[in-house]
């Protein structure tokens, strides 16, 4: 017993001053390639950082509290003198910061071996990518996008974390879930922003759009609604982009179905496959219609002109705002009048769910049970293509909320053209037949 407790023990041991050697090795290669040579050369390379990395495992092996803070001052020490003694033309701190960090790393070896290289490869991986950075950071972003993306990370990272995730004033009313959605709409509108700088107009919207809609389609309608209000984008091509975020709707209705019941899909697939394709060609068909109008100088669909201040912006936080607040109110709502409403009916709290949350009220109708193998669709059936239905009523009321009529006018009728043929498709029952 005493022998296997001390092999295990040397067995640890190897394994971290091994994993501890590799990660060392990783960062110290990406160090001796930007070295220098002569007098400016920069005092650590692969060697050093090597065994600055064993060192870090080392101290951490042997138990000794003392110790890993020694190596750590020491380490630290050797980095404040070689960047006193630095001549060269353009001192830097990158290569004394990174050896300080492999000397943790090899330390996190002794405690976790896939923490400590993931922390390796993503340093190695920072430090490969300095022209691109640099050239990010100076170039490609522009002075509006830093600071809107400080304000979305001031959201995300402070304001998020420090809101309260329960309900208060009222049930129904969670500021942690108004703080998340409000920044679920900012991200969105920068995704699709930063997407039609990256890539050809249609390509940016129609990719940008897919993703977000797997986040929240009706976020994606709001957020493009917005742009139309704006006047930053035309309302036929911001109608094709809220439609596309609908093709999510439909794949993560199957998704959460094959996870949850896969009973359900021999329901569903063909409503689904059906109801998406129809919105993607939808969706395109109005985004290159949309496009081709503004080559053409065609007024139908081609964005808006936009004066200097509406286009140095990736998002307006007093309109996302807004939406979020009203979403969240016609969440309140709902839960007011499913409490009102009381033991009515299982299904109608779903349906009341679908106005803001389709996936949570068809993972609330997945769990209830199965649905029949053959014959006429029983009450589960009905509530999922209800829940389709009044989940397409809100994103409508959404449409027109966000973007106003022109908006609407574009996206509603297609809204409705690839929904009422995959409920239609779900209720229909000869296919199932005996």
């Amino acid at each position: 017993m005493v022998d296997s407790v001390a092999v295990t023990e040397v067995s640890g041991a190897a394994r971290a001053l091994a994993a501890a050697l590799g990660c060392g090795l990783l960062v110290g290669l990406e160090r001796e390639r930007r070295k220098g040579r002569g007098a400016t050369r920069v005092f650590a390379g692969i060697r050093t950082f090597a065994l600055v990395c064993v060192l870090g495992a080392a101290a951490a092996l042997t138990g000794s509290v003392g110790l890993v803070p020694v190596g750590a001052l020491l380490v630290a020490g050797l980095a404040v003198v070689s960047h006193w003694r630095d001549r060269s033309p353009d001192p830097g701190a990158t290569t004394e910061i990174a050896l300080f960090l492999t000397y943790l790393i090899g330390v996190l070896c002794a405690w976790s071996l896939p923490l400590a290289a993931a922390v390796a490869v993503g340093l190695t991986g920072v430090l490969a990518a300095r022209e691109r950075l640099h050239r990010f950071a100076r170039q490609w972003l522009r002075p509006y996008e830093v600071r809107d993306g400080i304000i979305l990370a001031a959201i995300v990272l402070i304001a998020l974390p420090l809101m309260p995730d329960r309900t208060v004033a009222g049930e129904g009313l969670n500021p942690y879930q108004l703080t998340r959605l409000l920044a679920l709409l900012l991200a969105i509108q920068s995704l699709a922003h930063l997407s039609q700088r990256l890539l050809a107009a249609r390509e940016a919207i129609a990719l940008s759009s897919l993703a977000a809609g797997f986040v929240s389609s009706t976020a994606t309608i709001a957020s493009s609604g917005l742009a139309v209000r704006e006047g930053r984008a035309g309302a036929r091509l911001m109608a094709g982009a809220g439609l596309l975020s609908c093709v999510a709707t439909l794949l993560q209705m199957a998704v959460i179905a094959a996870a949850l019941q896969p009973a359900w899909l021999a329901w569903l697939w063909l409503p689904t496959l059906v109801g998406a394709t129809l919105a993607l060609g939808l969706g395109l068909w109005l985004v290159q219609g949309a496009l081709a109008g503004a080559n053409a100088g065609a007024n139908a669909g081609a964005p808006a002109p936009v004066d200097g201040a509406q286009a140095q912006r990736m998002f307006s936080l007093r309109n996302a705002a807004v939406v979020a607040g009203v979403l969240t109110l016609v969440q309140v709502g709902v839960h007011g009048l499913g409490r009102w409403l009381g033991p009515v009916a299982e299904s109608a709290g779903t349906l009341l769910a679908a106005l803001f949350d389709l996936h949570a009220a068809l993972a609330a109708i997945f769990v209830q049970g199965t649905p029949p193998a053959s014959g006429a669709p029983d009450r589960l059936v009905w509530t999922l293509a209800l829940a389709l239905l009044v989940h397409a009523a809100s994103k409508s009321a959404v449409a027109w909320a966000s973007g106003g009529r022109d908006y609407a006018r574009w996206l509603v009728p297609m809204l409705w053209l690839h929904t009422l043929p995959a409920v239609a498709l779900i209720l229909w029952t000869p296919v199932r037949a005996g």
